[in-house]
């Protein structure tokens, strides 16, 4: 079983999508298909071999499929933005004589005489007649093409409406051009410009609409823009630049200034700040040096480094947003299955309504009105703006949250993540550094230095905040031995250091008391014998947790801190940032369980972490948020990813996702009510079918702009 995406042609209306949708689903061995009428794509879980299957069986429904490369996904589609552009100038210019003239005549009757008088009625028909077929067969000949086959299938679409609608008018206006003794007295009128402006109008509609469509997409193409085409790599004791393509893990890899990384790896020489913002949100550059990692699509600063590759191609962090991104793009919310329910019928039922609106209309003795009202009714209701009103969000939504770093990975997400009222946080590496630091001392400063130099030369997890305080000119440290489980000793400058906890002072002969603040680790410093002091190490929270707690307390929004470690620690952190409740000594499944006890009480509950430890509580959670500076295995089992491990990234989820599903509801308010109200309109007569196919062309271009606005959605910033 994989998911596999397709191209889907073909697709011009929500219906298009439903029953393209509905014959993939359709194939035995396929689990889900889903259509995304914003992208013209589809995503389809089913055993790989089954592709051609799947093709066939959306192709036969008329809507042609295409198995999507992995490696193509975010770059496959055609801008089709042109040729509709073109399409929609060649109909303009043909239809605006007949236009003019027909609309002038009634505006200023002076104009219908003249042409009365002068070419005569008949021959101004006989031209409205040639252009009018014009527009027909030449700009508009997508509508058949399409529209016809799906009446023959039963299976009419947006182009049946507008063929039919559009021959309605053509073909009563003909007979009345040429055999008008067919009609009764008092009905021979032509309808031409009715059918050039309907067919023009709908084209413009859909030249405006890609365009728009085209700009919901922008953040997969930046994201692809980040990835350079070559890398300067050392070949033969020579840097050389080569294909992208071609460098392999290992390569040794030279950064000039400003220049953007090409793949995922370590620094090796030299010292710089990188912009990592496009990936991150983050705007301010990091500073990286020997040993640091970069990751591919970030931009090196004004320094030259070099590095080692240690991921390439799609194993990149950058790739792996691009398919997250391209996954959340495509996903559904749980709204849209009404939608797609509804749209499935409702093209048949606006034939019905069309027809039952001409057959009262004659019997009321009015042809010009029924054909008329019937044309309007056929063209009001296209739900175009149903089958966009979701996905445009969703894409302009997830592309906005890609921006700023936050990546959904499950497309429910978006619209769980909505209703949270209890945000958990794992405490270390979520709203803490993961890695302690010297946060009180009472040493002197070549006291210190003595100390680093020792600890200098142990893999102790506080070793390394200890030599960090001291800065990196120590002096030279001999004779140092490890004491298991107690500490460390040296020499350094003819002094013994002495360094370790309590137990280790007592080893020495030494008289001490740990006095750290509460939830430090003590470390205690004698030298020559005597008591010199003590390092209070501890995990420090990070920069923006406190104003993550309490902008997410400011929205209501209960806040707890879940953590395996003691609940002295877990306090003092908890205190520090203000947070509601504080949960400690859990251990990984009893995280898990804390979860579930929040949602036994009625709670939808956020879940953030970054270690394996905390895979289960992701899992089960409502909304699992990993960081993405964590572990893989917190990754994949997480709904959201936060590239940069800012926890202020949850703020930024939750403003994206209320953002996104309040524009998806003005977007179906809009889309339902406009044809709620306007087709018992056009239905009574009071519509003529140019102002039909111009709201409904505007409805579509409405719900689509609607959508762009996510683009500049303000959330919190670091």
């Amino acid at each position: 079983m994989t998911t596999m995406r397709f191209e889907i042609s073909g697709l011009n209306c929500g219906a298009c999508a439903a029953r393209a949708e509905k014959a993939m689903s359709g194939v035995a061995g396929v689990t889900s298909a889903h259509v995304n009428f914003a992208d013209h794509t589809a995503t389809v879980d089913a055993d790989r071999a089954l592709f051609a299957q799947i093709e066939s069986a959306s192709t036969t429904a008329g809507y042609p499929a295409t198995l999507i490369a992995q490696q193509a996904q975010p770059q496959t589609r055609e801008d089709e933005t042109p040729a509709l552009r073109r399409a929609t100038l060649i109909a303009a210019a043909l239809t605006l004589p007949i236009f003019i003239v027909e609309m002038g005549g009634h505006i200023f009757p002076p104009i219908h005489h003249a042409i009365a008088q002068t070419i005569g009625l008949q021959t101004l028909w006989v031209a409205q007649f040639i252009l009018a077929s014009i527009v027909l067969i030449w700009p508009g000949q997508d509508f058949y093409r399409i529209g016809v086959p799906a009446l023959l299938r039963r299976a009419p679409d947006m182009n049946s409406l507008v063929v039919l609608g559009a021959t309605a008018a053509w073909g009563y206006s003909t007979i009345a051009t040429f055999a008008p003794q067919i009609l009764p007295a008092g009905s021979v009128a032509v309808y031409f410009e009715a059918a050039a402006v309907i067919v023009t109008l709908i084209l413009l509609g859909r030249w405006l609409e890609a365009r728009a469509k085209g700009r919901t997409g922008a953040a997969i193409k930046r994201l692809i823009g980040l990835r350079p085409d070559t890398a300067s790599v050392l070949r033969d004791g020579t840097f050389v630049s080569i294909n992208i393509a071609d460098v392999v893990v290992g390569d040794i890899i030279q950064l000039t200034a400003g220049e953007r990384i090409p793949v995922d790896g370590d620094v090796v020489t030299g010292t710089g700040f990188i912009d990592e913002s496009m990936i991150s949100g983050e705007p301010i550059a990091v500073e990286k040096t020997a040993g640091d990692t970069v990751v591919a699509g970030t931009l090196n600063g004004a320094n030259t480094l070099t590095m080692t590759a240690k991921a390439v191609g799609s194993d990149t962090m950058l790739a792996r947003i691009i398919d997250m991104v391209v996954a959340a793009q495509g996903a559904r919310l749980p709204v849209q299955d009404l939608v797609n329910k509804i749209t499935l019928w409702f093209v048949p039922a606006v034939m019905v309504i069309a027809a039952a609106t001409v057959a009262i209309w004659l019997l009321l003795g009015s042809l010009p009105i029924a054909l008329v009202a019937g044309v309007s009714v056929l063209i009001i209701a296209c739900p175009c703006a149903m089958g966009l009103a979701t996905p445009t969000s969703i894409m302009v939504g997830t592309g906005r949250a890609a921006d700023l770093g936050v990546l959904f990975r499950r497309g429910d997400a978006l619209q769980s993540l909505e209703g949270v009222d209890v945000v958990a946080f794992d405490k270390t590496g979520t709203l803490t550094m993961g890695a302690p630091v010297v946060a009180s001392n009472t040493l002197r400063a070549d006291d210190l230095a003595a100390v680093a130099a020792v600890e200098a030369a142990s893999n102790h997890p506080l070793a390394a905040a200890i030599v960090a305080l001291a800065g990196r000119h120590l002096p030279t440290a001999t004779d140092v031995e490890t004491v298991p489980g107690h500490g460390i000793q040296g020499m350094v400058a003819g002094r013994r250091i002495v360094i370790g906890n309590v137990a280790m002072m007592a080893w020495d002969g030494v008289s001490a008391q740990a006095d750290v603040p509460a939830g430090q680790t003590p470390v205690m410093v004698a030298i020559d014998g005597t008591f010199a002091g003590t390092l209070g190490l501890s995990d420090a929270p990070k920069a923006d947790a406190k104003s993550t707690v309490q902008n997410l307390q400011a929205q209501g929004i209960e806040v707890v801190m879940v953590s395996g470690d003691t609940q002295t620690a877990a306090d003092v952190l908890g205190a520090a940032l203000g947070i509601d409740r504080v949960i400690a000594g859990v251990l990984p499944d009893g995280k898990a369980d804390v979860v579930r006890d929040f949602q036994s009480k009625g709670h939808r509950v956020a879940f953030l972490g970054d270690g394996i430890n905390d895979a289960p509580a992701l899992a089960c959670a409502d909304v699992g948020i990993a960081m993405g500076n964590g572990t893989d295995v917190a990754v994949d089992s997480a709904d959201v990813v936060l590239v940069s491990g800012n926890p202020m990234g949850v703020l930024r989820a939750i403003t994206i996702s209320r953002a996104t599903l309040r524009n998806i509801r003005q977007n179906l308010g809009w889309a339902f009510g406009y044809n709620v109200v306007l087709i018992p309109v056009a239905a009574l007569g009071w519509l003529t079918p140019q102002l039909a196919a111009l709201a409904m062309a505007a409805s579509s271009v409405l719900v689509v702009t609607n959508a762009l606005r996510l683009r500049w959605v303000k959330v919190a910033r670091a």
